[in-house]
């Protein structure tokens, strides 16, 4: 932790800051190992945890190597933090100003009067971006447990079970195998509502010949997994095993592209090219994005994004068609980006598996 603090310091000191106030929990988790609630203030190599008296004990045990300063509805984090630059002569405060309400900032101003605040600039995003071995250990595992779940799913889901029981049950798996928690909000849609790429798991039935999506991810020391499969409940039409096929076939061109030095739009570009003659307008989303932390970071495949890959990087290939009325159909993988190429965490099958019992 103490030298992720350094390489953001020296980043700081790029912008002319030597002390940030941090509240968005993915940033103080990557920085300080914490997990509680408050906030941390990073300052000329030190690192003060900033939280009230729940949290006490869990900051001192999760980050000894940081100041544990308890604040309460008397003695705010702001006043902790005027104080702690007042002793070492600072006037410029960077924040996180994506994360802070206008009556907080407004609060915060008023105590730290002389301190100019300036905004952090996703510096500690910046650095989330590229994975060390030790973040991308525990994606891996993260991934297996949520791969082993879905070879769980294949041996008990079938037609009449509701999409939020299959969702439960799936959740429930990860969580057996040994995820700390689902990733995000599990997505199982199938039929009419696979035309939703966010669909809310509903009590409805999945039927025989419809495709089923399941949008899922496990947990591991934090870091999250991405994945989606999209089965077929019984056989299904030719239009859907087209839909099905085409995705796929977008998805693998996309990763015969994928290495160190490639540019993020081009990837999207290569699955959208396929995908949008047949399909006009179904593939309305990127083609994926960062995982970490937090399970949306940068960069992402997207026709605006000219980030280049570099190894550490840990991306989503996602294509997906979405045809209301009809269904849809997502297939979902991750590429760890290597020195020579990427590894793909996700072991799951990628044929059009049909279950039917």
């Amino acid at each position: 932790m103490h030298e992720r603090r350094e390489r953001l310091q020296q980043l700081m000191m790029q912008q002319g800051t030597r002390a940030a106030w941090i509240v968005k929990p993915e940033n103080m988790r990557y920085l300080s190992g914490y997990t509680g609630e408050g906030g941390l203030l990073v300052c000329d190599g030190d690192c003060y945890i900033l939280t009230d008296f729940r949290y006490i004990e869990q900051a001192q045990r999760e980050s000894p190597d940081c100041i544990v300063e308890q604040t309460s509805n008397i003695y705010k984090p702001a006043e902790a933090i005027h104080k702690v630059l007042r002793m070492r002569g600072i006037t410029k405060l960077a924040f996180e100003p994506e994360v802070m309400t206008v009556s907080e900032y407004n609060a915060a101003t008023e105590i730290l009067s002389g301190i100019e605040m300036t905004a952090l600039g996703g510096l500690p995003e910046q650095l989330r971006a590229i994975k060390d071995k030790q973040e991308i250990d525990c994606i891996i595992k993260a991934s297996n447990i949520a791969c082993q779940a879905f070879d769980q799913l294949l041996t008990w889901v079938k037609p009449g079970m509701t999409e939020r029981e299959i969702q439960l049950k799936l959740d429930y798996a990860m969580m057996e195998l040994g995820s700390e928690t689902v990733a995000f909000d599990t997505i199982a849609c199938a039929g009419p509502n696979g035309s939703l790429p966010h669909a809310t798991p509903s009590d409805r039935p999945v039927q025989l010949g419809e495709l089923l999506t399941l949008d899922f991810g496990a947990q591991v020391n934090g870091y999250k997994c991405d994945m989606t499969r999209t089965i077929a409940i019984g056989e299904v039409s030719d239009e859907l095993r087209a839909i099905y096929d085409t995705v796929l076939m977008a998805q693998e061109s996309a990763f015969e592209a994928i290495k160190p030095g490639a540019i993020c739009r081009d990837i999207d570009k290569i699955a959208r090219d396929i995908i949008e003659p047949r399909y006009p307008g179904a593939f309305g989303h990127s083609l994926g994005h960062a995982v970490g932390l937090f399970i949306h970071e940068e960069p992402s495949f997207r026709g605006t994004c000219d980030a280049t890959l570099v190894p550490g990087h840990v991306m989503t290939v996602e294509p997906g068609v979405y045809i209301p009325g009809l269904g849809g159909c997502r297939i979902e993988d991750m590429a760890i980006i290597t020195e020579d190429g990427y590894i793909n965490p996700i072991t799951a099958p990628k044929h059009l598996v049909v279950v039917s019992r």
